[in-house]
């Protein structure tokens, strides 16, 4: 399991973030200040820190420069929202600058990224007895092999990787159709239900009133 430190001293996003990674099995530790969170870095391994840039005692840009050395990929979650700030902060060696209000399912995604570029991310994703290769692009349940479409495939480890947040029919058509699809939302209805059957998902994934879908433990 990943771990993720999450720095930031605002106690509402900071939890927001911890529920969000939880849910798709990250392992968080939260810090509200900067001096903790560089007394953290330097006692225990991170596979990525989520660090905001105001912060109390000392801000997140010192904290940077600090643990440059370190190899640990840095995202950097914050209202500044300045273009000067932005290209500081990237050029500091942060690999993504991510400004607030931010989407859930857009931090899950370039953490995602992240960790795979480090090398980081285990390509198996797991939930219930279902193994997700995604390398591979495999499936199985309890062991054995399921044939998916590759729309089929698409949906699910999109569900996996946001389990239990509600995903919108037009989120769920972008990421899985791309956003020149042109069809229906009623695409995404149709394989989801054929989703349901192939793998005994029916009590899993649930319809989310004028919304879309959630994938629940």
């Amino acid at each position: 399991m990943e771990k993720i430190l999450v720095v930031e001293d605002d106690l509402g996003i900071s939890d927001l973030i911890k529920l969000n990674l939880n849910m798709v099995g990250y392992e968080t530790i939260q810090v509200y200040d900067g001096e903790k969170a560089l007394e953290l870095i330097e006692e225990e391994k991170f596979d990525l820190i989520i660090l905001d840039v105001m912060l109390p005692k000392l801000d997140g840009f010192t904290i940077m420069e600090k643990i440059n050395n370190l190899d640990i990929p840095v995202i950097f979650l914050t209202a500044k929202d300045s273009l000067s700030d932005r290209v500081k902060g990237l050029k500091m060696g942060a690999d993504d600058y991510i400004v607030k209000p931010f989407e859930a399912i857009e931090l899950l995604a370039r953490i995602e990224v992240i960790l795979k570029r480090y090398g980081k991310k285990s390509n198996v994703l797991q939930f219930k007895d279902l193994e997700i290769f995604t390398e591979e692009r495999i499936i199985k349940k309890d062991g054995e092999i399921v044939d998916l479409t590759v729309k089929e495939f698409e949906l699910l480890k999109l569900l996996i990787q946001n389990k239990g947040i509600a995903l919108s029919r037009d989120k769920m058509l972008e990421r899985v159709w791309g956003y020149d699809y042109l069809g229906e939302t009623r695409t995404v209805d149709m394989h989801i239900q054929k989703l349901r059957k192939k793998l005994n998902l029916f009590d899993k994934i649930k319809t989310v009133y004028k919304v879309g879908y959630r994938l629940e433990d």
